[in-house]
Parts: structure tokens; C-alpha cells; sequence
């Protein structure tokens, strides 16, 4: 029997191929008519050269910049007082440079390392332009590097560089980081 005669004598056969039909990538069934978001990537799903877009971007408030300032216990005035900042060469207040590169970081989680073990470390971390309050940041990662693990044969290490720009485009962050990510099917979420 062809597949459009078996669907009009079944309704119920067509309406689970619709619905097969809209599941959307990053989505699982986890039973009739319900679904569970996906996040992350396995070791296996990284290839090297691949470059993710991170959206959507992250527009900074000086409310931002001073919170996380004073969590962080950083007394440099460039970052919360203006009439000292308008003295600078920048004329205004910088946003904290941790600051910019945690929410690099933490754009990139949802593509890059939902699915890590733990964030083996960051190098090569570069501030290529200021960032003020105001600015809104968009994010990529290019897969530089991936091996197994040797010591660990359920993960695999992965290195990528994240790039950073402001609203006109400009470069204002890069970095390298390294991560221990888990091999499909031996992660703590692979149920």
C-alpha cells in the first residue's frame, strides 16, 4: 500500500507524521505529543573549522557594569566613576573586562559547552577595543582543535576561539578555551 493511501485511511497515521514533520532539530520525543529541548554538543558532533553564531546578543547596562564591579571587588574607578573615566582617554566609564569576557562565555555555553565536564582553561584572552555601557555584544565560535581524551575514554577534549563584537562590528575580545566534553551516550543528561 502506497504511503499517501495508508495515511488517508489512518488519520492518526498522519497526524504522527505532521507531528514528526515539526520536530524541530534540538528537540526529543519523550512521549506522545511531548517534548524535551536539547542543548549542547557531543565530543562526536564538533568538527574542526566549524564556526557557531551565538544569538541573541547582549546589550551592557552601566547597572551591569557596576554590579558586577563591586561583586568582584574591583576598585578601579574607570569602571564606575565618571567624572574620573571623562578624564581618561576614553572620556567615559569602561565596562569591567571580566565582565565582557563572561558574557562571551556565556553566550557561547548553550553551542559550545553545555555538554562539558569542566572548562580546562582559558589563554590568549585579548581585549582588542573598549566596551561601555550601551554596547551590545554578538559572539562566534570556530572549532580549532578536538582530540579523545586518553585518560578518559567516555569524553573528548575540544579547543575553540571565541570571538567577540560590538553593534558596528568591531573586535573587541578573542580567546582560546579548552574543554573536557562527554561522548554521546555518557553524559549525566543521556537518559
Amino acid at each position: 500500500m502506497s504511503l499517501l493511501v495508508d495515511l488517508a485511511i489512518c488519520p492518526d497515521k498522519l497526524g504522527a507524521v505532521k507531528r514528526e514533520m515539526q520536530v524541530r532539530r534540538g528537540v526529543i520525543e519523550v512521549g506522545p505529543q511531548r517534548y524535551r529541548e536539547t542543548y549542547g554538543r557531543y565530543f562526536e558532533e564538533f568538527i574542526v573549522g566549524d564556526v557557531y553564531e551565538h544569538r541573541p546578543g547582549r546589550t551592557i547596562t552601566e547597572n551591569d557594569n557596576i554590579w558586577f564591579t563591586l561583586l568582584t571587588m574591583n576598585t578601579h574607578p574607570s569602571h564606575f566613576d565618571h567624572v574620573y573615566a571623562a578624564k581618561t582617554e576614553f572620556g567615559k566609564p569602561l565596562v569591567n573586562s571580566p565582565l565582557t569576557v563572561a558574557i562571551l562565555v556565556g553566550m557561547s555555553v548553550s553551542d559550545v559547552s553545555q555538554k562539558a565536564v569542566a572548562n580546562l582553561g582559558w589563554k590568549e584572552i585579548r581585549m582588542t577595543a573598549p566596551v561601555f555601557a550601551g554596547d551590545t555584544l554578538y559572539a562566534e565560535t570556530e572549532v580549532i582543535e578536538k582530540r579523545e581524551s586518553k585518560s578518559r575514554p567516555e569524553q573528548g577534549l575540544v579547543t575553540v576561539k571565541t570571538v567577540g563584537r560590538n553593534q558596528d562590528g568591531v573586535v573587541v575580545c578573542d580567546f582560546l578555551r579548552t574543554m573536557l566534553i562527554w561522548k554521546q551516550g555518557y553524559g549525566p543528561g543521556d537518559e
